[in-house]
């Protein structure tokens, strides 16, 4: 990857990331200080913290994002810690697949007229488990990569010492 490449994603994530933080602040004061514009209703206040508990998956996965790109900028990405990144954003898209989920049986009941927005707000959620499975082959890809990467650093090593 060339430095302006590098140079703009690490903008792109940064902001994202002070947009999720922004956000989950605003909600956070909104819940603690109690001045909801809204009635204070269960559904309006599930709905609050399931939307922070989403903003942490997110920043989870630009975290680990964040990590891979510089192993890639340093040509260290074949190497095992590239896992624990990789893992990371499994999981987090993983939960935050949990917690449209949730956020979909919160909204359901409100539903009843129009019970296709919740069956549409599921297969959303589908959706979001199909993101978790393609990083998990690509994880499979990752691993089949380290180990040619070492396989070949080995017959590097044979090699010189035959010569």
């Amino acid at each position: 990857m060339g430095r302006l490449t590098v140079g703009a994603l690490r903008v792109l994530l940064a902001v994202v990331f002070a947009g999720t933080v922004f956000v989950q602040v605003g909600m956070a004061w909104t819940l603690i200080s109690g001045n909801d514009p809204e009635d204070g209703s269960m559904p309006l206040t599930s709905l609050r913290v399931l939307t922070m508990v989403g903003m942490v998956a997110v920043q989870v996965v630009l975290v680990c994002v964040w990590r891979l790109v510089a192993m890639v900028r340093r040509g260290t990405v074949f190497s095992h810690a590239a896992f624990r990144c990789v893992d990371g954003v499994i999981g987090a898209i993983t939960s935050a697949a949990l917690v449209w989920f949730a956020v979909t049986a919160v909204n359901a009941p409100g539903q009843r007229d129009d019970p296709g927005v919740s069956v549409i707000m599921a297969g959303v959620g589908a959706g979001i488990l199909g993101v978790a499975l393609i990083a998990l082959v690509l994880r499979t890809l990752l691993t089949q990569a380290v180990a040619r990467d070492t396989e070949a650093a080995r017959l590097r090593a044979e090699l010189d010492d035959v010569i």
